[in-house]
């Protein structure tokens, strides 16, 4: 919520007058890409909590991965679709989609084999389909990076650099996307009667502040990032996104013990899931080249 805020005032010029020009209909499309994506990431905390960081990330974001640069490609390059470009980003969505696969079937089998019981069995099937439907909500994210352009376009005519025109896309989007978040801890806080809890260690609160700016500077570059691709950034830089985050869980979640008791196979078979999207990085790299 302060960081979008005191990002768009420090580099959009009128700014109030870049929304109060725009369509009401685009601030409200990209509101709602904001809020479905504030409900994945609901989705995302309960998930990780049933199933794990690196299998959590790895279905998750492997899923937007594929959905966010498929909607916006079929929607704004539909005439590409026929084309080697179009074909290269094709094949790394079946790639990231493999890759996911491949980390989710090393996930469950990394549940140990000897309990018996039907309930962690059952939390894990609904840790699944959560990471699942969280990973669709997560693509709306970039939805509103793709079909937010008419509100782009209005910050550029207001004085907006052509680099930092995006950020009048972070402000409503990630505010919309806090809601979701913001009601579903609070209810959380009145259920469990845990709101003292947060005078308690104030150490945390600087680690999720340097969290939330590290996180905040990657969506930035990431915004930096698409708008040197033009409408093409969404589709390529997207996926690209994914599958380094993908990547760099799968990496911590071996450091801080989370696979050591999983067996010597289920470890290989995430590693290979990696490496398919390591491969994905320089397929979709490669296909810069083709881009008109």
């Amino acid at each position: 919520m302060i960081l979008p805020l005191a990002a768009a005032l420090v580099t959009i010029p009128n700014l109030s007058l870049v929304y109060r020009s725009a369509s009401p209909n685009i601030i409200l499309e990209v509101c709602g890409f904001g809020a479905g994506w504030g409900v994945a990431q609901v989705f995302f905390g309960v998930a990780v909590d049933m199933i794990g960081v690196a299998l959590a990330f790895s279905i998750v974001l492997g899923t937007s991965a594929a959905v966010g640069s498929l909607i916006p490609m079929v929607s704004l390059h539909r005439e590409s679709l026929n084309s080697t470009a179009g074909y290269s980003v094709l094949g790394s969505i079946a790639l990231i989609l493999l890759g996911v696969m491949l980390c989710a079937t090393a996930g469950r089998m990394r549940e140990t084999p000897s309990v018996q019981s039907a309930s962690p069995q059952k939390r894990t099937s609904r840790g699944l389909l959560l990471a699942f439907l969280c990973g669709l909500f997560a693509s709306f994210m970039n939805f509103g990076v793709a079909f937010g352009t008419p509100l782009i376009e209005v910050a550029r005519s207001l004085g907006a650099s052509e680099l930092n025109a995006i950020n009048t896309v972070w402000l409503p989007l990630l505010l919309a996307g806090a809601v979701p978040n913001v009601m579903y801890c609070a209810w959380l806080m009145k259920r469990n009667r845990s709101g003292s809890k947060f005078r308690e260690g104030y150490s945390h609160w600087a680690l999720a502040a340097v969290m939330a700016v590290l996180w905040f500077g990657s969506t930035l570059l990431y915004g930096l990032a698409t708008s040197q691709l033009g409408t093409w950034g969404p589709v390529l830089g997207w996926p690209l996104f994914m599958s380094l985050i993908v990547i760099t869980a799968t990496v911590l979640g071996m450091f801080t013990g989370e696979w050591k008791d999983g067996g010597a196979l289920p470890i290989r078979i995430q590693w290979t899931g990696v490496t398919v999207l390591v491969f994905v990085i320089f397929v979709l790299a490669g296909s810069t080249r083709y881009l008109r």
